[in-house]
């Protein structure tokens, strides 16, 4: 091999904390080998410049954002809440649900429309979750700078592809989820770092050469978020 690849390998060895042969090219007192590389500053920041999680002016500014990106924002109380939900999923004709949904959202549904259980014995279809018009899920953190939600495939939030494929997804996100920036959000995910993530900043879109905006290509085309006030 030439000295350059051997230099190199020497040097991947040596970030790797592999034992370098003594004399090669890149081993520590080789001729041309680099000085011990000075520590990197990494200031990164921590936590959002906005109030603590729940605060009434984050989630003013996540409605903010929400409606923004032409998401549909209805607020509501905890007692409010089942009524919110049948109203917001009325004429959906069938809803797709995860398995750990509170009962009470899914009670407020019973003779409206069709609920379709994803239980993960019997998940539903590609198929099957096309065909419903929409899907109904809790969600893990929102973040209010960026109007974002994320959702991390608890049972009350289920799999990534519950979300993706039905035409209207209603999220209900509570006051208390709501934290400054996205910093913030990344601290609340990695109590699961396992778990896979869904982040949503508003329904599906795109745009074209000629940016023309279409909406639903790759997601729901018709974002409804009941924000339950305390």
């Amino acid at each position: 091999m030439s000295d350059a690849r051997d230099e190199v390998l020497a040097r991947v060895r040596a970030a790797l904390g592999r034992p370098v042969e003594p004399g090669a090219p890149g081993a520590p007192g080789a001729p041309g080998a680099p000085s011990a590389p000075a520590p990197v500053e990494r200031a990164y920041r921590r936590a959002g410049s906005l109030a603590a999680a729940g605060d009434a002016a984050l989630v003013d500014r996540l409605v903010d954002r929400l409606e923004d990106y032409r998401a549909t924002v209805v607020r509501c109380t905890a007692a409010d809440l089942p009524a919110a939900v049948a109203a917001q999923l009325a004429g959906a004709g069938s809803v797709a649900v995860p398995p750990g949904l509170d009962p009470a959202w899914v009670a407020a549904l019973d003779g409206r429309v069709g609920v379709r259980v994803d239980d993960p014995d019997a998940p539903l279809t590609h198929a099957d979750l096309d065909g419903v018009g929409a899907v109904l899920t809790a969600c893990r953190v929102a973040v209010a700078e960026t109007g974002t939600i994320v959702l991390d495939a608890a049972p009350d939030q289920g799999r990534r592809v519950l979300t993706l494929l039905p035409d209207r997804h209603l999220c209900v996100v509570r006051a208390g989820q709501v934290v400054a920036g996205v910093p913030d959000a990344v601290a609340v995910l990695g109590a699961h770092p396992e778990r896979p993530q869904t982040w949503i900043s508003g329904p599906s879109a795109t745009s074209d050469i000629e940016l023309v905006r279409v909406e639903g290509v790759h997601g729901p085309r018709d974002l409804r978020v009941l924000l339950v006030d305390p």
